[in-house]
């Protein structure tokens, strides 16, 4: 009996961790609020200028707005899908906005980029 325990353990714990290795990002707290962040708990943006699907922060852009990317590996699913840049890489959206993480903000749970320019937005659920 302690053997299929075990098992069953193991199985969900498998689980668990290919559901969780395959999602971009994740709901967290930041200090404006609810939002979306990335793995390591930093927060996640979208531009106002950018069409549905297609990221128009490049250059200088993106360097100041790291775009979040897509390990070689990665799937699209639900409301998660995968945009092709200017470049060629890959980067993660969600429902069809392509996110961003701004250089300024030094540690997870801080929003700092939320408001600039008047087109950087909090991404949120």
């Amino acid at each position: 009996m302690k053997s299929a325990n075990f098992f069953a353990v193991m199985v969900l714990a498998g689980l668990a961790g290919s559901v969780q290795a395959a999602a971009p990002a994740q709901e967290g707290k930041t200090d404006k609020g609810e939002a979306l962040v990335d793995t390591s708990g930093k927060a996640l943006y979208t531009y106002d200028k950018d069409a549905e699907g297609k990221s128009n922060c490049n250059d200088k852009c993106a360097q100041n707005w790291p775009p979040l990317a897509v390990k070689a590996d990665a799937k699209e699913e639900g409301d998660w899908t995968i945009i092709k840049r200017d470049d060629g890489s890959s980067q993660w959206a969600y429902k069809g906005k392509p996110l961003y993480t701004w250089v300024k903000d030094e540690k997870s749970g801080v929003a700092g980029g939320d408001g600039v320019g008047g087109v950087w937005h909090l991404a949120t659920p």
